[in-house]
């Protein structure tokens, strides 16, 4: 153990890229908060610190925003942003309680040339686990959890990798898809999200893998829900924007519609790589209607319809009024979004895309319906199947909406986070 931390407490190091605002980032959050208050010590293993990280409750760390600012206490570090800027940070004593923080990425002057980088980079790591001493080591997503378990080898610390999207998509790369098959039987567990991405690996890997989904975040859940009857006629969709979360499916079905159901908007939030194709797209059906209208005051056409609203703050109290939400991706883990959607009470669609967390979610035409994956005609037209459907028919939607609310108890926060400290405990015991 380190000579910092109470005997009496397990020790979890949490290793990942950043804090950056994503959903793994904020799964691993979570659980460092959990378990930090279930009293274990947490230290979070950052390569990065990002520009726009999640606030976590109790942390030892804070950025050093303002220059010349003067320091109250700690110990000031300097780190690197994803950029490989150099930042300034302002750590805590180790006296003092909290959830801490290590940085691993390589300073300038510890960088030569490519080889002798990967072997600075393992190294820091590995320097990083000896000096920590943890009971366990839990990792998030591709390379770092390659990393991880490479840089703690012969240590006996308990190395558990966790696969949080596809594991197709998250190791497509033949160095990658090698490396992982080669280290992943060498970890004490691997967590992935879905039936699916289990049955992705192969044998020897599979027989280490535990399905632990994603919980409920607790702020979807504040409050009562919103009565069916009383919700507004909006559709909404929430996430990255790029070809994978594939939103132009939705732009375009509900194009098709709009003439059918005029008192219907479609509110997409979230930014990315694909956002300017997608205004593009739903700017060219907004003007193609707009241009076929015959201008009678029942055909809306005093404003968009399809409306981008970007990154916001505070997600759960902006969709909580909707009626319907889709997810329209090509490959998912066991998706955030569409958890909260249903713990809200909305009506909700999901493409049924591998590795099968919306399959594990929604019983079709129970508690959601699922548009099955093909070509993008295909798609389009059942999907606006599906759109048409809800909106006609205000009594499925409201069943459906009603049953999807039974994941705030498959899916609390409780009841995962207890099986992830059932699960690393017995992991602890064997080592």
């Amino acid at each position: 153990m380190s000579a910092n931390m109470d005997p009496g407490k397990k020790h979890i190091a949490m290793y990942i890229g950043s804090l950056n605002k994503g959903g793994a980032e904020r799964v691993m959050c979570n659980l460092a908060e959990y378990f930090y208050n279930a009293g274990y010590q947490v230290t979070f293993v950052t390569t990065y610190l990002a520009d726009d990280e999640y606030e976590v409750a109790d942390r030892k760390w804070e950025p050093v925003t303002e220059q010349g600012k003067e320091v109250e206490s700690g110990r000031i570090i300097e780190v690197l942003n994803m950029d490989e800027h150099i930042k300034t940070v302002r750590m805590k004593s180790s006296e003092e309680p909290g959830i801490d923080r290590v940085f691993t990425a390589l300073m300038p002057d510890e960088k030569g040339k490519r080889v002798a980088n990967f072997r600075n980079r393992v190294k820091k790591l590995r320097d990083t686990w000896k000096s920590l001493k943890p009971d366990l080591i839990l990792s998030f997503l591709g390379k770092n959890n390659c990393m991880a378990i490479y840089s703690a080898r012969g240590l006996g610390i308990p190395v558990v990798v966790s696969v949080r999207s596809n594991p197709s998509r998250e190791y497509a790369s033949k160095g990658l898809n090698l490396a992982m098959n080669m280290l992943f039987p060498r970890a004490a567990g691997v967590v992935v999200q879905t039936t699916g991405a289990a049955e992705y690996f192969k044998d020897s890997i599979r027989k280490k893998c535990r399905i632990l989904p994603n919980s409920v975040n607790p702020s979807f859940m504040k409050g009562e829900t919103v009565s069916f009857s009383d919700r507004e006629n909006i559709i909404v969709s929430v996430g990255r924007l790029d070809d994978n979360k594939n939103q132009i499916l939705l732009i375009r079905a509900f194009g098709k519609i709009m003439d059918e159901f005029p008192q219907y908007k479609l509110v997409i939030y979230g930014d990315g790589p694909s956002r300017q194709k997608f205004e593009k797209e739903a700017a060219g059906i907004e003007a193609a209607r707009s241009a076929g209208t015959s201008g009678s005051s029942d055909d809306h056409t005093d404003g968009n319809r399809i409306v981008f609203m970007g990154n916001v703050s505070g997600v759960a109290d902006k969709i909580r009024d909707a009626k319907i939400f889709v997810l329209t991706s090509k490959q998912e883990g066991m998706p955030n979004a569409l958890i909260e959607a249903m713990s809200m009470g909305l009506a909700c669609i999901s493409t049924d895309c591998p590795c099968g967390g919306p399959r594990d979610l929604i019983r079709d035409g129970e508690n959601g319906i699922l548009i099955p994956m093909g070509e993008d005609s295909a798609m389009e037209d059942s999907l606006t199947k599906a759109l048409r459907s809800l909106i006609s028919d205000a009594k499925k939607s409201e069943a459906m909406a009603d049953a999807a609310l039974a994941v705030r108890k498959d899916y609390s926060p409780e009841k995962i986070n207890s099986q992830w400290k059932e699960y690393f405990e017995g992991l602890m015991r064997d080592t």
